[in-house]
């Protein structure tokens, strides 16, 4: 092998190496455990074993077939799991964690019985090109579904005033990457078979500076946790919601808990944490903190006026605060006036 030859095989080979190692740390290591992270790493891990089986064909024409169909099936999941990743990004509370599992369970049996009834090996002819071309179609298909989904996020591109988010340039980078891989596989000649390969090096590494440098791992990973994820929660449903959480509050006096968590209040109401810290700042302008503490120095304010054998400690453990100082600083703040002086003025 030439020494150029060498070059051209380390370059592209380390490329479906290093997308393998970065597959297996999004499946297995990668912190949160997220569904989200479990489909980049499926994703990468299909893209690796794809390109990797261009690699080493280009290099030994004599690879087996066995190898080469393994590799094309892999490719018919590229689609699919790239889908599967964006949805859960952008809309995390979707039905993709159940819907996914569908989506497998009727291709997984296709490529399966396909390549059983008709192996690679012995069905030259049918592969090259019809399945080998339906793969792509499937793969473009699913990349059509994808852009679809990031149409808002693609249209902020061209507003002036419109501020485009890191999250925004991964989920469009990866897009574009897509589209940029599958040309390189569908539309060259077999003698330029290697080119998808170097794409797929020279893309995964733009995406690993990406990934790991600066603020960027953030904004990747932990993006489900991005404020709301541009979803807001339907007005009619917002109102229905709001009055569940009124009655909630009312009848089993939560607040009085002095260990009361977001959670709790959003299970009671059969939201998750993330929606209802949506409810809250998008329909009442507060966050969590500020609304038990209302419900707190409202209750604090009736005791007051009407119980004149308790303590103002004691009043504050009472309705929640597990502190006298928070108590106080509390009340403060939200009617301009200490415990003792309402107190007081309410005698008069």
């Amino acid at each position: 092998m030439e020494f150029s030859r060498e070059l051209l095989f380390f370059f592209s080979a380390l490329g479906a190496f290093n997308g393998l190692v970065l597959s297996l740390y999004f499946l297995i290591f990668v912190k949160p455990k997220h569904i989200s992270n479990k489909f980049l790493g499926a994703f990468l891990l299909m893209l690796s074993i794809r390109v990797g089986k261009s690699v080493f064909f280009y290099f030994n024409r004599d690879l087996s077939f066995h190898y080469l169909q393994f590799g094309l099936t892999a490719c018919f999941f590229i689609g699919p799991f790239l889908y599967f990743y964006v949805v859960s990004v952008v809309k995390p509370e979707s039905t993709i964690k159940k819907t996914w599992k569908y989506h497998i369970a009727i291709l997984a049996p296709i490529a399966l019985i396909v390549g059983w009834i008709y192996p690679f090996k012995t069905n030259v002819e049918l592969w090259r090109p019809y399945i080998i071309k339906t793969i792509y179609i499937q793969w473009f298909g699913y990349i059509l579904a994808t852009g679809f989904v990031l149409r808002p996020r693609l249209k902020r591109l061209f507003k002036k005033n419109e501020k485009v988010k890191k999250l925004d340039v991964w989920l469009l980078s990866l897009l574009i990457g897509n589209l940029i891989l599958l040309g390189a596989y569908y539309f060259t000649s077999f003698i330029d078979y290697i080119s998808g390969a170097l794409a797929f090096s020279f893309l995964l590494y733009l995406l690993v500076l990406f990934l790991f440098f600066g603020k960027n791992r953030n904004a990747v990973l932990f993006s489900r946790f991005e404020k709301y994820m541009d979803k807001k929660i339907d007005d009619s449903q917002a109102t229905q919601l709001l009055e569940k959480l009124e009655q909630t509050m009312q009848a089993e006096e939560l607040f009085k808990n002095a260990n009361l968590k977001s959670s709790d209040v959003a299970k009671k109401i059969q939201l998750t944490t993330h929606q209802f810290s949506q409810l809250l700042n998008d329909n009442l302008g507060k966050n969590f903190s500020l609304f038990i503490n209302e419900y707190r120095i409202a209750a604090a304010k009736k005791m007051l006026r009407q119980n004149g054998l308790l303590t103002l400690e004691a009043i504050g453990y009472e309705c929640g605060f597990n502190s006298k100082s928070t108590f106080f600083t509390t009340f403060k703040k939200l009617t301009g006036t200490t415990p003792a002086q309402f107190k007081n003025g309410s005698n008069l």
